[in-house]
């Protein structure tokens, strides 16, 4: 099993489980991963959800094996996979009622960023690391991190990061706002399971009431899953995309184009 649930005295722990992928998104794990939320979701007797992760690292992201198979396959259809995978899961996930705790470990990247940042608090250790990464293979962004990193930093530093994919260390995403707190890489799980176990034996009318009120405040996450589909799906067909991509699997420098 690629993701796996356990539901406890109203905490449900949904893990990823592909370490030695660095669990990476393959197809199988995306599916399980809805799956388990929309599982969490209809279960009246969950009062709080802790994401987390096995090994040393969150999530890299896309498995890229496994997206060189589809557009090995067809370009025209390689990038199917936001429509029919990640805006379901950010749409689940966001639409979760009882609190999100995301325990953090290593690397957190593309998607998987997109991912963490659907969670209420975020507790990273310190050799967590974010990025987006799109933009060195060619694509723009998906998993509604155009919304979220908007809403959390403003136009111009989340345009940057959109942009240059540059790395962002613990420190920086605490001092930034977009983690709740980093704490020593050994003591990530506990604290956050803590954390959401604190929530499972609160208040969580007042919890549903606080979610609610702040997504309210956060736009229109609907439209920009849109928009991030229509662009991953015209930047999926382009040659920069498909060289990068081999690029990256070559361990090479990408060579753009520009088309």
């Amino acid at each position: 099993m690629t993701v796996t649930l356990d539901v406890t005295e109203g905490l449900a722990t949904i893990t990823l489980a592909r370490p030695t992928a660095h669990n990476a998104l393959d197809v199988v794990t995306k599916k399980a991963f809805l799956e388990a939320v929309e599982s969490v979701a209809q279960d009246a007797n969950v009062r709080a959800v802790l994401l987390t992760a096995e090994g040393k690292n969150f999530c890299v992201g896309q498995d890229l094996g496994d997206h060189v198979a589809a557009l090995e396959a067809d370009p025209a259809t390689a990038m199917a996979t936001v429509a029919e995978h990640y805006n379901p899961l950010i749409r689940a996930l966001s639409s979760l009622r009882v609190p999100v705790v995301v325990a953090i470990p290593g690397a957190c990247v593309g998607a998987g960023w997109g991912i963490a940042l659907t969670g209420d608090i975020l507790i990273a250790g310190q050799r967590t690391s974010f990025a987006t990464a799109f933009t060195g293979i060619g694509l723009a962004s998906d998993s509604g991190l155009s919304h979220s990193l908007v809403q959390s930093l403003g136009a111009s530093r989340a345009s940057a990061l959109l942009l240059l994919g540059d790395k962002v260390t613990a420190g920086q995403a605490l001092d930034w706002g977009l983690v709740h707190q980093v704490v020593a890489d050994d003591k990530v799980q506990a604290v956050a399971l803590e954390t959401a176990q604190r929530f499972a034996a609160g208040p969580s009318a007042a919890y549903r009431y606080v979610k609610s009120l702040v997504a309210a405040s956060a736009g229109d996450l609907d439209a920009a899953l849109r928009r991030e589909q229509d662009a991953q799906v015209a930047l999926g067909q382009t040659d920069d995309h498909k060289s990068a991509v081999d690029a990256f699997l070559a361990k090479k420098k990408p060579v753009f184009v520009g088309h």
